[in-house]
């Protein structure tokens, strides 16, 4: 439960919501307490008085009952619908709020991180994960709050009528609580097991999406199906283990069920004809609606108990990477203005996976108004200067300076602004031809006109034109179309 302290900051935020939730779990459990007692007095009114009843007598008490359970019925089916709008609600709101936090922590951390993760394992963490964690802030809290109530209630109403028959009631309850929780524990450790593949198999996909082109040009499709294959296979072995546990989750419960309704009537029946207790037909009646009322929200702690392993599992993996600090910050937030001055004194690189030395102590100066090529076999440091010249990551020896101040004294997302930068590898987004245009602008906004210029001096004007949608042209993924 460690990892899930970290959404109490959550709860506070929404604490009327929750606090209300409460209320109308109150309110629907007192109105269904309520019912089992109204047909309780019925029949014990309708035995003691001994008088016999025409049809239309019959006629009028059905009416009458059914109407005023009728009632009871839509008083707790409108307080639960409230409780859903709150709490479910609720966990809803969070789960917003979690995907949020988690998608702006991927947008702060460095790229040193993107190169230790995977594609797939961090889409599984803001869908899956925090899916899983949504389940035990939403349905694991409702049925662990209306468990609490609702037995308290039950169990104050059946003491009421007889102490003796509610202990022996209760006594197949925590039997089904354990033998659903062994169950759910089963269920969890095979759930993760199906997860971790899950995100192997996405991280194929998304790989084989991205390089499409490339599959494509060597004809390497039959492979990747092949190899597709074998995990989506593993993946479908560990499905049908957790469908084979699942599948003992309902007849247990329903044994159990069935064996809690057996003991009030078995037990209650011998009380009335030894007329002890002094317990009557109706007693034994209400007593049947009580366990069938508990038997659920007791079979539900197995359940939730999984719930909130899952959701901490989750939760911890979320975790990680959110505790997880950028290498790269910008500390200082006043204006910039690049001059163009740049230079590099004495600067070494060696990258921290493979210990390769792309730099070593290398020196230059570029000065405002001059231009350097920089040529050389793949490998030998090209896109190193040109990472460490936009501070993508710092050199474990000399300074880059930027106008005579090291790079990482001044403001970065203003240096940025004032740099313009044509990356290796191309990327397109899903989107216009024009919006992927303006993704350069620094307000990114721009219009037509402006649109048209830049596209003519990059001469590819021409091929726009050319589209009949012209810059609303739409560019599949990485701009396959």
């Amino acid at each position: 439960m460690k990892s899930l302290r970290y959404l109490n900051k959550y709860f506070i935020k929404y604490k009327w919501r929750m606090l209300l939730g409460v209320l109308f779990i109150i309110c629907s459990n007192y109105f269904g307490v309520q019912m089992p007692l109204y047909v309780k007095d019925i029949v014990d009114g309708y035995k003691s008085s001994g008088a016999e009843v025409d049809f239309n007598q019959a006629i009028l008490i059905a009416l009458k009952v059914g109407g005023i359970y009728l009632l009871l019925s839509l008083g707790k089916g409108f307080f639960l619908f409230l409780t859903r709008q709150t709490i479910i609600i609720t966990s809803r709101l969070i789960e917003f709020d979690l995907k949020n936090e988690i998608y702006e922590q991927y947008q702060r951390l460095s790229q040193s991180f993107y190169k230790k993760n995977n594609t797939g394992d961090l889409m599984n963490r803001i869908s899956e994960d925090v899916s899983l964690v949504r389940m035990y802030l939403g349905p694991g809290i409702m049925y662990t709050i209306n468990l609490a109530v609702l037995f308290t209630l039950c169990i104050q109403a059946m003491i009421g009528i007889n102490g003796e028959l509610t202990l022996y009631v209760l006594i197949p309850l925590p039997i089904m609580s354990y033998l659903i929780y062994k169950v759910s524990s089963k269920m969890n450790a095979l759930s993760t097991k199906v997860q971790s593949q899950q995100s192997k198999i996405s991280t194929i996909v998304q790989e084989a999406f991205s390089g499409i082109r490339v599959l494509k040009a060597y004809t390497k499709e039959k492979e990747t199906i092949h190899h597709f294959n074998g995990d989506v296979e593993e993946y479908k072995k560990r499905q049908m283990k957790l469908i084979l546990v699942n599948s003992l989750f309902m007849p247990t419960i329903i044994l159990l069920i069935g064996l809690s309704t057996i003991i009030p009537v078995y037990v209650g029946g011998k009380m009335i004809l030894n007329q002890e207790g002094g317990i009557s037909v109706g007693d034994i009646l209400a007593f049947i609606f009580y366990v069938n009322y508990l038997t659920w929200p007791f079979a539900s702690v197995g359940w939730v108990t999984s719930v909130i392993q899952r959701a901490a599992a989750s939760q911890e993996r979320i975790n990680e990477f959110l505790k997880e600090e950028p290498e790269i910050v910008n500390t200082n937030q006043q204006p910039f203005n690049f001059q163009g001055n740049i230079s590099f004194q004495n600067v070494s690189y060696t990258y921290p996976n493979s210990n390769i030395k792309a730099l070593n102590n290398v020196s230059f100066e570029v000065k405002p108004g001059q231009t350097l090529g920089i040529i050389g076999a793949t490998g030998s440091g090209k896109t190193t200067i040109l990472n460490l010249l936009m501070r993508q990551f710092d050199p474990q020896e000399g300074e880059v300076l930027i106008d005579q101040q090291n790079i990482k004294n001044i403001n970065l997302d203003e240096y940025r602004k004032n740099s313009a930068v044509v990356p290796q590898e191309v990327f397109l987004f899903s989107d216009t031809i024009g919006n992927n245009i303006r993704f350069g602008s620094i307000n990114g906004e721009a219009t037509l006109e402006e649109l048209e210029e830049v596209a003519k001096k990059a001469h590819v004007l021409h091929n726009i034109q050319g589209f009949d949608e012209g810059f609303d042209t739409l560019l599949g993924e990485r701009g396959v179309n």
